[in-house]
This record gives structure tokens, C-alpha cells and sequence, in this order.
């Protein structure tokens, strides 16, 4: 059976997740992507073609020069739209395309939800050549600015007044010129985030993440705790909000905020969690995650019962660059199991590497992630793991 997954650049979810789970499942593989050479080189023994994946008529030329598919899939933010559309061209299991762009365009997102009755931010959506001031003059402050499609916390900022907003809609227009950014309210409360995985028919809650940030203005996710279930109340407020946006096919990483027991999205990701999450996440409930994922893809029912194991306590903590400079000491890649815990490091930037700072998760100098059976023996873990370890940058 061929498989066909689209892709920009590399990732541990691919590379560590789907691709294996593609060779237990007997799958043959063909990726597209612009960056065929970065994907070569991850991984050689993969067919990889050279397509403009970001254009669903090209992926469509291409999967149809090339031969017929039995799945088409990703789990890129950037290209759900495209793979949905892809693969309801050749009659295949798929994401319904509408649902995958209400997700991606935070405006829209905004528009479906508050037409739904399901929730209600006050946002706008500011063209390339709108005044900002002068657009969101109905936005409270402080209040967020982001890229209308925008992933990761990248250029995803606070600004405190009209003339802050200015200032930060010039710096992200700067970055990216000619992109369609959004402007809201700002939403109190504590973050979290719901995983979901659905065949269109059942959806299973597989739990979530309570998220620490940074201080504001920036919001880059610095540790994330896993929480095996939110309240009752909690989670039907945010599966009815994915109803409203007709989430509910495949994987799904949704993150909402809680306040004095209100949950509010901000954000959803209609593909698996990144970051090593998902890996995290596998083997924490020790369930075939990625096949899941895959043979939603197919057209494989999900089974009733997913057989998740309980009592699970897990955390990934991301050493952070704060300064820009070159990375010069570093730990390396390493793994430790003891008092219960089993506790994974994984570099994210090589010694030598010069960056400047973002203020996102490009930030991440390495991952730690934790799983045990009792929390504090887990944090007990990370914290002593960090406090032994070194990061040097040198201006």
C-alpha cells in the first residue's frame, strides 16, 4: 500500500513517529516536498520527490503521475488543507478540507466559532496594508498579535497599547512581508491542552498539558506537565468548540485556556502534538499512537477502547537559548533510568550553531522529557538533570 506524505522540513514527529509506525504497518512511502535534500539526508532509505506542497493541484499532478495512493497524509500545520484536499481528489479518507482551514486561519477560526455560538473573542484581521491603531480600535489591551496563520508562537506577541501594537505588527511585517495578521484580546487564565484522536466516528480523549511560558510579551512554551484527563465540564466546553469547527478526524492538539472554569481556545493544531510530545505521549500510554494516526488515514476504524495505560505522570522541561550568540558547550544526547523514572535528553541545536534569539521555540537548545508513575519523582528528575547540565553561548 502506498502512502504518500507531504512535508517542508524534517521533524522528530516523522522522523521518530510516523515512518516507523509506516514500516510496522507495511506501508511504502513516497514524500513530497519543497526540501527534498534536508529529507534525503534524514532519512535515505525513503522515496522522496521533489513537489510544491504548499499548491494541492501540484501534490495532485504528482501523486497521479507518480501512481495510485491508498493514503495521503501530513502532519504539517502548514499543509493539512492541501493533503485534505489531495486526498478527497482520489476518493480517500481525509480531514474535511473546511475543517483544516478554519484551524490554520486564526481569523476565520475566530469568525466560525463566534457564528457557532461557541465562543466569542474580540479580534480583527488586519491586511498587509491596514493601520493597525486604526483597525483594532475595538480590541481591549493589552491585547495579542499573531500571523493569521501562524504555528509554534512564532511572532506571536503582547502589546499593551495602540502604539506597542503598531510597533510589533511593523516588526512582524518586516519578517513577513505581505502576511495577513490577527489581533485580539488577550485571554486570562492557565494554558493547557487536549489531545484528541478521532476516525470521524469515535473520538478518544487521550489526555493533555498543562504549559508554563515565558513572561509576556513573548509566549514561548518553556514546560510542559502532562494531565491525564481535565474536568468533565472542562473538556466538553472544548470538544464542543472542535464540534463547532468540525474537528474530529485523526489527531488533533488543541490549546485552550482556563479561567475561573471557562475554557477558551486559542489555538488549534489539527495534527498531532510536536515538540516530542507525541513520543512522549506514546509511550506514556504505551498505544500504537502513529499507526493509530495512519490508519485513520486508510480508512481503519478505531478500536472502542484504545487500552491506554492509567496512572502515568510525565514532564518535558526546553532549555532555552536567551541570548544570541554561538552555542559552544552543551550535553549531548543521553538517557537515565532510575527511582522509577526514565528520563530522555535530546539536543535540538548543535555546539557550534550561531542563532539569534527568537522568542519562540526555535529558542530550544535540547528537550528533557520525564515519564514515571509518581509526579514528584518525575520533577525530581528534571529539575536534578538541569541543574547539572551546562549551556554556554558565546557572543
Amino acid at each position: 500500500m502506498r502512502l504518500y506524505l507531504l512535508a517542508l522540513n524534517p521533524t522528530d514527529s516523522v522522523t521518530e513517529g510516523f515512518l516507523p509506525a509506516s514500516r510496522r504497518l507495511g506501508l511504502d512511502v513516497t514524500l513530497l516536498t519543497d526540501r527534498p535534500a534536508a529529507h534525503r539526508a534524514a532519512y535515505p532509505d525513503v522515496e522522496v520527490l521533489d513537489c510544491d506542497v504548499r499548491d494541492f493541484r501540484a501534490v495532485v499532478s504528482r501523486v497521479s503521475a507518480h501512481g495510485a495512493p491508498e493514503a495521503v497524509f501530513t502532519n504539517s500545520d502548514h499543509l493539512q488543507t492541501q493533503a485534505a484536499l489531495a486526498a478527497d481528489y482520489f476518493g480517500l479518507p481525509a480531514k474535511d478540507w473546511r475543517a483544516a482551514l478554519r484551524t490554520k486561519d486564526k481569523a476565520e477560526m475566530r469568525r466560525r466559532l463566534a457564528a457557532a455560538g461557541a465562543d466569542a473573542v474580540r479580534s480583527v484581521e488586519l491586511a498587509a496594508w491596514q493601520e493597525p491603531s486604526t483597525a483594532a480600535a475595538g480590541i481591549p489591551y493589552p491585547c495579542v498579535v499573531k500571523p493569521r496563520e501562524g504555528v509554534a508562537s512564532e511572532d506571536v506577541v503582547m502589546a499593551g497599547n495602540p502604539a506597542e501594537l503598531v510597533r510589533r505588527c511593523e516588526e512582524i511585517r518586516a519578517r513577513r512581508p505581505g502576511a495577513a495578521l490577527v489581533a485580539e484580546e488577550y485571554l486570562p487564565g492557565e494554558l493547557f491542552t487536549l489531545e484528541t484522536l478521532g476516525d470521524g466516528r469515535v473520538r478518544h480523549v487521550l489526555g493533555g498539558f498543562r504549559t508554563e511560558l515565558s513572561s509576556p510579551p513573548y509566549f514561548v512554551e518553556e514546560r510542559l506537565t502532562y494531565v491525564p484527563g481535565h474536568p468533565p465540564d472542562v473538556e466538553r466546553q472544548v470538544l464542543a468548540q472542535l464540534d463547532a469547527l468540525g474537528v474530529g478526524f485523526g489527531a488533533c492538539h488543541t490549546e485552550f485556556v482556563l479561567h475561573r472554569g471557562r475554557a477558551r481556545i486559542v489555538e488549534v493544531n489539527y495534527r498531532a502534538i510536536g515538540d516530542q510530545c507525541d513520543l512522549l505521549l506514546a509511550g506514556l500510554l504505551d498505544i500504537p499512537f502513529f499507526e493509530h494516526v495512519l490508519r485513520t488515514h486508510l480508512g481503519e476504524p478505531l478500536p472502542p477502547e484504545l487500552g491506554a495505560r492509567t496512572g502515568g505522570a510525565a514532564r518535558l522541561d526546553y532549555p532555552c537559548a536567551d541570548r544570541a550568540g554561538t552555542l559552544t558547550s552543551a550535553p549531548g544526547a543521553s538517557e537515565v533510568e532510575a527511582d522509577g523514572v526514565k528520563l530522555t535528553y535530546r539536543p535540538l541545536r548543535g555546539i557550534g550553531e550561531r542563532h539569534p534569539v527568537y522568542r519562540t521555540n526555535r529558542d530550544f537548545l535540547g528537550v528533557v522529557r520525564a515519564t514515571g508513575t509518581d509526579a514528584s519523582a518525575v520533577d525530581r528528575a528534571v529539575t536534578g538533570f538541569l541543574a547539572a547540565q551546562r549551556w554556554e553561548i558565546t557572543p
